[in-house]
């Protein structure tokens, strides 16, 4: 079974509703019948490679990884620990948090990815579905962490927070 990284971008009101009213965000995270949702990014298997490449960290040692990019899928505030969104709760990050996570993303080249994961291969450590021996692979986190940067683009100028979750 895949583990896929999301973001929800959503109004102060909305994540206030979400924070009284969690089965809401079930609701719209999985409606009876699809909808596309343009606030909602499915960053596919990528978001783990993603966070080493911002952070130096991998989800097994999140603990270390540094404000405010460490924020960025989940490591925000935890939304209802009791509600499970596919493997465990949702996290948010507020508007403030947004911006200056959005303030601190780097442009990132496709020279910088290879750089971060030959540091990561020269340690043995391993990522999830990363494997450094498959040349798409560089293109395939690109094309993600592209997409997310102009997420938080989008949620830094609309003055909204940003929900988190894997599935």
């Amino acid at each position: 079974m895949s583990m896929i990284g999301n973001l929800l971008r959503v109004s102060k009101l909305e994540l206030e509703q979400y924070l009284e009213h969690s089965t809401l965000l079930e609701e719209r995270v999985y409606p009876e019948e699809y909808v596309e949702d343009p606030d909602l990014l499915d960053l596919d298997k990528a978001w783990e490679s993603i966070y080493f490449l911002l952070t130096g960290c991998t989800s097994s040692d999140c603990e270390n990884a540094k404000p405010p990019l460490s924020l960025i899928l989940f490591n925000g505030k935890i939304l209802d620990e009791h509600q499970d969104m596919g493997y465990g709760p949702a996290t948010y990050c507020s508007p403030e948090e947004v911006k200056e996570i959005s303030n601190a993303l780097p442009d990132v080249n496709m020279e910088n990815i290879r750089s971060k994961f030959v540091s990561l291969k020269s340690k043995n450590a391993e990522l999830y579905p990363f494997n450094p021996d498959n040349e798409d692979m560089f293109d395939y986190i690109f094309e993600y962490y592209s997409k997310m940067k102009a997420f938080y683009l989008i949620a830094t100028k609309n003055d909204q927070a940003v929900i988190s979750f894997i599935n």
